[in-house]
């Protein structure tokens, strides 16, 4: 008797015990903690209630004509015909031949936008409101990824379940993943992809080469870690419940078109939020204020906490790219570092810092005491915002942001070099094995050796106030953190030298130039950042 075929959603659905979770069409939701939009573990909500706020009127969700036009205004739609902009593999080629990686990181962004200007977007925008920009030229994004990249990737790459892909469906109001324990092979992804699931490659720039390239360019636009997220979702299906996310998002349709529906924050609670949502229903969320189908080519831009869904339409498949950036870049997220230090400092420094509390604070302190009224509350509170004003004078702002730029490198891609830097680096060097022996093994630096770092954000100095070390993002991997943050501990003979090299860029600099007090000195530092992989030549290395 020929056995019917189950598909991989089917069998997953029903497993009843074994190493692999049960998941039933009636069993209660997942925990709702969502992944980020850079393959990132997000931090874990807080239980605590929040105290919501109602938005400024300009902000508030209504369904009156008056209000919908105020809507529109408050979001922006791009529409036009044929915008030409390069091919992404002609711009990465030119973008190659640039000299700076700054100027890389303007053009490529550019680029994104075209044919909005990005000094324009950066304006009415960026942390503003949606932006929607429709081309008309579904090529526009092609050879950054695609369908047919996805099924090399599983083929040819140990994808995992959960770490690498996920496998959603969101119905009749309800989202779950139907992640099995291990390996994505194509023969089960495939088949939840036919059995209406929704497929996430979390981070396609460990198997991307080009999506590597352009994130590792564009992080440097943004100061703050790029990543992405691509989304495959079969024609009349919807992968995610409506959310908000904690990362500025842009919408990149690759194939196919999509749905998308975009809402406004439902409170200035929600306004720039530190983490990602849980999944919310329909009637939690008010009307649209963007209503769109993305067609190849477009794009969609929402700042974080924008709610937003995106579901296919019931003539077409959908495959986009999500970049993200500037998860936990705030002021805020400054001051969390600046202020333990300051603290500390005044406490070391300021005598006002160290005096006791008053004897009986407990008396008319804290939340039972909080509804008496008592001239000693008022006393108390005067005397802490006096401290905090004070504390200001102890702030370390510089080595608080070195904290911040380490965290960043740290989150940083490996740069992508260029053809002439590979061969003007360590990475080109001729060393090689021939003839039983190791050949060309010593690359001669000289005093008139022409020197810069690979890129502007290669190198940073920072210091912890007893030691200065360099730390560098040439040995990152294409996963999140999965290797230890770089650093080399600075000798002070080398500190103004590296200094300088660091403001030079993106000039080259002779080694002889370097202001360290001895020749030796120089040439020590250049052979250490050779070796690491933070400089380049003007000129090529050849094989004597």
């Amino acid at each position: 008797m020929e056995r019917k075929h189950m598909s991989a959603l089917s069998i997953y659905q029903s497993l009843s015990g074994g190493t692999k979770p049960q998941v039933q069409a009636n069993s209660p939701p997942a925990k709702k903690i969502k992944k980020k939009e850079n393959g990132v573990q997000p931090n874990k909500k807080s239980n605590k209630k929040k105290r919501m706020k109602p938005l400024k009127p300009s902000m508030r969700l209504s369904s009156s004509d008056e209000e919908k036009s105020k809507s529109q205004e408050y979001c922006e739609k791009h529409n036009g015909e044929g915008f030409d902009g390069p091919a992404l593999d002609v711009l990465l080629t030119d973008l190659a031949k640039v000299n700076n990686s700054r100027e890389r990181a303007n053009r490529l962004f550019q680029w994104l936008l075209y044919p909005v200007q990005d000094k324009s977007f950066f304006r009415e925008n960026w942390e503003k409101k949606p932006i929607l920009i429709q081309r008309q030229n579904p090529e526009y994004y092609k050879g950054l990824f695609s369908t047919a990249e996805f099924d090399r990737i599983l083929r040819n790459n140990d994808v995992q379940y959960g770490v690498n892909l996920d496998v959603t469906s969101y119905t009749n109001g309800k989202r779950e993943t139907h992640n099995p324990p291990g390996r994505a092979l194509p023969y089960t992804v495939w088949d939840f992809y036919e059995s209406g699931c929704s497929l996430r490659m979390l981070n396609p720039q460990a198997f991307s080469s080009t999506v590597w390239q352009v994130l590792s360019i564009l992080q440097e636009k943004f100061g703050s870690m790029a990543g992405a997220n691509v989304y495959l979702t079969p024609a009349r299906t919807q992968g995610f419940a409506p959310h908000y996310d904690d990362i500025e998002a842009f919408i990149l349709q690759l194939e196919g078109k999509k749905h998308w529906r975009v809402y406004n924050p439902r409170s200035e609670d929600e306004v720039l939020p530190l983490v990602s949502s849980p999944n919310f229903s329909q009637d939690e969320i008010g009307q649209p204020i963007m209503d769109v189908v993305l067609e190849a080519g477009d794009l969609l831009y929402f700042p974080r906490g924008f709610i937003h869904q995106g579901d296919c339409l019931p003539d077409a498949h959908s495959m986009h790219i999500t970049v993200s950036s500037f998860q936990r870049n705030s002021w805020g997220d400054l001051l969390l570092k600046l202020m333990p230090a300051a603290l500390e400092i005044a406490m070391e420094e300021d005598v006002e810092f160290r005096k006791g509390l008053p004897l009986d604070y407990l008396q008319f302190m804290g939340v039972q005491n909080s509804e008496k009224e008592d001239p000693r509350r008022d006393k108390f509170i005067a005397h802490i915002e006096g401290l905090m004003k004070k504390l200001v004078n102890y702030a370390p702002v510089d080595a608080a942001v070195d904290q911040k730029a380490r965290d960043f490198l740290h989150d940083c891609l490996p740069p992508v070099l260029s053809a002439e830097e590979k061969a003007s680096s360590v990475y080109g060097a001729p060393a090689r094995w021939g003839d039983g022996l190791a050949l060309d093994v010593t690359v001669q630096l000289k005093g008139q050796t022409q020197i810069r770092l690979l890129g502007a954000l290669a190198a940073r100095l920072c210091s912890d106030g007893d030691t200065v070390s360099l730390f560098y993002t040439s040995e990152n991997s294409r996963v999140y953190h999965k290797a230890e943050p770089k650093s080399i501990e600075m000798k002070a003979e080398h500190i103004d030298a590296m200094e300088f090299l660091i403001h030079s860029y993106p000039k080259f600099v002779s080694v002889a130039s370097l202001p360290c007090e001895t020749m030796e000195a120089k040439m020590s530092l250049a052979e250490l950042l050779f070796e690491k992989g933070l400089i380049h030549t003007a000129k090529p290395f050849t094989a004597e």
